[in-house]
Protein backbone atom coordinates (compact mmCIF):
# COMPACT_ATOMS: atom_id res chain seq x y z
CA UNK A 1 0.00 0.00 0.00
CA UNK A 2 2.57 2.62 0.59
CA UNK A 3 4.47 1.77 -2.53
CA UNK A 4 1.49 2.47 -4.23
CA UNK A 5 0.92 6.28 -2.57
CA UNK A 6 4.94 6.32 -3.39
CA UNK A 7 4.22 6.13 -7.22
CA UNK A 8 1.30 8.13 -7.17
CA UNK A 9 3.28 11.15 -5.12
CA UNK A 10 0.17 13.76 -6.19
CA UNK A 11 -2.46 11.80 -4.25
CA UNK A 12 0.47 11.60 -1.41
CA UNK A 13 1.18 15.39 -1.27
CA UNK A 14 -3.23 15.81 -1.38
CA UNK A 15 -3.54 14.00 1.47
CA UNK A 16 -0.96 15.51 3.66
CA UNK A 17 -1.91 18.80 2.85
CA UNK A 18 -5.61 17.60 3.95
CA UNK A 19 -4.46 16.58 7.50
CA UNK A 20 -2.45 19.55 7.90
CA UNK A 21 -6.14 21.87 7.28
CA UNK A 22 -7.60 19.14 9.44
CA UNK A 23 -5.25 19.61 12.19
CA UNK A 24 -5.43 23.72 11.79
CA UNK A 25 -9.43 23.30 11.60
CA UNK A 26 -9.33 21.18 14.55
CA UNK A 27 -6.91 23.70 16.88
CA UNK A 28 -9.51 26.69 15.56
CA UNK A 29 -12.65 24.94 17.58
CA UNK A 30 -13.21 25.85 21.20
CA UNK A 31 -13.78 23.20 23.37
CA UNK A 32 -15.18 23.31 27.22
CA UNK A 33 -13.05 22.41 29.78
CA UNK A 34 -13.63 18.97 31.14
CA UNK A 35 -12.16 20.09 34.48
CA UNK A 36 -10.21 16.46 34.72
CA UNK A 37 -6.90 19.07 33.26
CA UNK A 38 -5.91 15.10 31.28
CA UNK A 39 -7.45 12.76 28.92
CA UNK A 40 -6.52 9.93 26.67
CA UNK A 41 -8.69 11.33 23.75
CA UNK A 42 -6.74 14.50 23.01
CA UNK A 43 -3.61 12.10 23.60
CA UNK A 44 -4.43 9.95 20.43
CA UNK A 45 -5.67 12.72 18.59
CA UNK A 46 -2.09 14.36 19.13
CA UNK A 47 -0.46 10.94 18.70
CA UNK A 48 -2.75 10.28 15.62
CA UNK A 49 -3.19 13.45 14.08
CA UNK A 50 1.03 13.79 13.83
CA UNK A 51 1.70 10.53 12.97
CA UNK A 52 -0.37 10.61 10.03
CA UNK A 53 0.18 13.82 8.49
CA UNK A 54 4.19 13.24 9.12
CA UNK A 55 3.73 9.76 7.83
CA UNK A 56 2.30 11.47 4.39
CA UNK A 57 4.98 14.04 4.23
CA UNK A 58 7.75 11.29 4.52
CA UNK A 59 6.18 9.12 1.55
CA UNK A 60 5.76 12.45 -0.62
CA UNK A 61 8.84 13.57 0.38
CA UNK A 62 11.18 10.60 0.33
CA UNK A 63 9.35 8.09 -2.19
CA UNK A 64 10.78 4.84 -0.96
CA UNK A 65 14.53 6.06 -1.89
CA UNK A 66 16.28 6.12 1.68
CA UNK A 67 17.63 10.15 1.69
CA UNK A 68 18.57 10.38 5.29
CA UNK A 69 18.41 14.55 4.42
CA UNK A 70 14.73 13.99 2.89
CA UNK A 71 13.82 12.31 6.19
CA UNK A 72 15.12 14.85 8.27
CA UNK A 73 13.55 17.58 6.36
CA UNK A 74 10.08 16.11 7.03
CA UNK A 75 10.83 15.34 10.62
CA UNK A 76 11.39 18.88 11.00
CA UNK A 77 8.97 20.19 9.06
CA UNK A 78 6.29 18.04 11.01
CA UNK A 79 8.11 19.53 14.31
CA UNK A 80 7.62 22.69 13.44
CA UNK A 81 4.06 22.61 12.24
CA UNK A 82 3.33 21.34 15.57
CA UNK A 83 4.85 24.27 17.35
CA UNK A 84 3.24 27.05 15.12
CA UNK A 85 -0.22 24.79 15.91
CA UNK A 86 0.36 25.44 19.59
CA UNK A 87 1.15 29.34 18.80
CA UNK A 88 -2.12 29.64 16.83
CA UNK A 89 -4.19 28.14 19.58
CA UNK A 90 -3.24 30.67 21.81
CA UNK A 91 -5.47 32.80 19.71
CA UNK A 92 -8.51 30.51 19.82
CA UNK A 93 -10.87 31.87 22.97
CA UNK A 94 -10.34 28.54 25.36
CA UNK A 95 -7.58 26.89 23.90
CA UNK A 96 -3.73 27.74 25.36
CA UNK A 97 -0.22 26.98 24.20
CA UNK A 98 0.66 23.27 25.36
CA UNK A 99 4.43 21.72 25.69
CA UNK A 100 2.91 18.32 26.33
CA UNK A 101 1.42 18.83 23.35
CA UNK A 102 4.39 19.30 20.90
CA UNK A 103 6.03 16.57 23.05
CA UNK A 104 2.76 14.14 22.32
CA UNK A 105 3.24 15.52 18.39
CA UNK A 106 6.40 14.86 18.12
CA UNK A 107 5.95 11.52 19.74
CA UNK A 108 3.58 10.79 16.79
CA UNK A 109 6.10 12.18 14.47
CA UNK A 110 9.14 10.06 15.83
CA UNK A 111 7.07 6.95 15.60
CA UNK A 112 6.15 8.13 11.46
CA UNK A 113 9.67 8.60 11.18
CA UNK A 114 11.18 5.20 12.69
CA UNK A 115 8.16 3.34 10.87
CA UNK A 116 8.81 4.84 7.51
CA UNK A 117 12.49 4.38 8.17
CA UNK A 118 12.30 0.72 8.57
CA UNK A 119 10.29 0.31 5.60
CA UNK A 120 12.28 2.29 3.19
CA UNK A 121 15.32 0.03 4.45
CA UNK A 122 13.76 -3.26 4.31
CA UNK A 123 12.20 -2.24 1.01
CA UNK A 124 16.40 -1.35 0.15
CA UNK A 125 17.71 -4.81 1.47
CA UNK A 126 14.94 -6.55 -1.21
CA UNK A 127 16.18 -4.91 -4.41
Amino acid sequence: MIGWFERNNKISWIITILIGIGIFYMSSLQFQSSGSGFGWKPLAYHLTAFFMFSFFLLISLVRGKLNKRDILIAFFISIIYGIFDEIHQIFVPSRAFSLFDILTDSTGVLIAVVIYFSYCRRCQVRL
